[in-house]
């Protein structure tokens, strides 16, 4: 099984695309090899010396989640990790941007965990997209991302929702209408209150708001307040002075006001209505579905 990495160095780097291609060989995927420490880091680019790229926490972090969830099907662990990986790794946008960055991340400091959370029956291989792939389905990537996304100002409650389907990371992370605040936190509450339970039928939530995005605006019927970029910034310096974020009760976000009340409750209401008449691949034959499953899509979910 693929290994912790021996030798960790003290802060986080970045691993361009066609430099971490080489190291995702087959023997890594079926998780049977190691990445070779030494050569990887010095393929990889130093980042600047900061407190807020220190990895030991980062690390710490992940070997806490494998620990906590052992015993469980490892997609039980994105809903714990996530939203304490964004606390811990304070990024700008466009920082979470940089592909190099999760590259590092999954190959040069937790190869170990990518294998052991993404290994999938019955090949029992990873997909090399958890390593190195889009920001929706980059082992760590999608976790900061749902958790940037679905986060409501400082509360982190509704990623742990979110993360709780699957579907919510699979198909909802890829749409751009995600990027909407009051949408997310609609989409969420339609998970809390039972409308949507299976990642059947928020695969079929999604292609349906999705649709309809096309025809209706959401910004507009149902409008955000204006985001606080100072507030989000304040809190990135907060890791400049050595900020830790406790493993065991939620950490909490960047004070930002959370999305207006009565524009997520429009957009509750009107989901709803999407939903009833949406088709539901398996439910007219009644078929069930394990919970937790970790599939992709077969067709993805094209954006608006």
């Amino acid at each position: 099984m693929t290994e912790r990495p021996d030798h960790l160095p003290e802060y986080l780097a970045r691993l361009a695309d066609e430099e971490a291609v080489r190291f995702i060989t087959d023997g890594l995927l079926a998780g049977k090899d190691n990445v070779p420490g030494i050569a990887l880091n010095q393929a990889a680019e130093p980042l600047p010396e900061s407190r807020r790229w220190r990895l030991r926490a980062i690390r710490d972090l992940i070997d806490d989640a494998m620990y906590i969830h052992q015993e469980d099907r490892p997609t039980q662990a994105d809903a714990w990790l996530a939203p304490r990986l964004h606390a811990i790794l304070r990024l700008t946008r466009a920082e979470a941007a940089d592909s190099a960055l999760w590259n590092y991340l999954a190959l040069g400091v937790a190869p170990d965990f990518v294998v052991w959370r993404h290994t999938s029956e019955p090949r029992k291989t990873v997909n090399g997209q958890y390593f190195k792939g889009p920001h929706y389905k980059q082992a760590f990537a999608r976790l900061w991302w749902v958790a940037e996304l679905f986060r409501n100002g400082s509360d982190y409650e509704p990623v742990v929702t979110a993360c709780g389907n699957q579907d919510m990371l699979n198909t909802v992370l890829r749409l751009d209408i995600i990027d909407h605040r009051p949408t997310a936190q609609a989409l969420v509450r339609l998970l809390n209150r039972q409308v949507v339970r299976t990642g059947r039928d928020a695969n079929a939530l999604a292609k349906a708001v999705n649709a309809a995005a096309a025809t209706l605006m959401y910004d507009v019927i149902a409008p955000d307040r204006e985001r606080d970029a100072g507030a989000q910034q304040r809190w990135i310096d907060e890791a400049e002075e050595g900020v830790s974020v406790h493993h065991r009760p939620l950490p909490v976000g960047p004070t930002e006001e959370r999305a207006p009340e009565d524009s997520v409750e429009r957009l509750t209401d009107h989901f709803a209505d999407l939903f009833a008449d949406a088709p539901v691949r398996g439910k007219e034959e009644g078929e069930d579905e394990a919970e937790g499953a970790d599939r992709s899509l077969d067709e993805p979910v094209p954006n608006c």
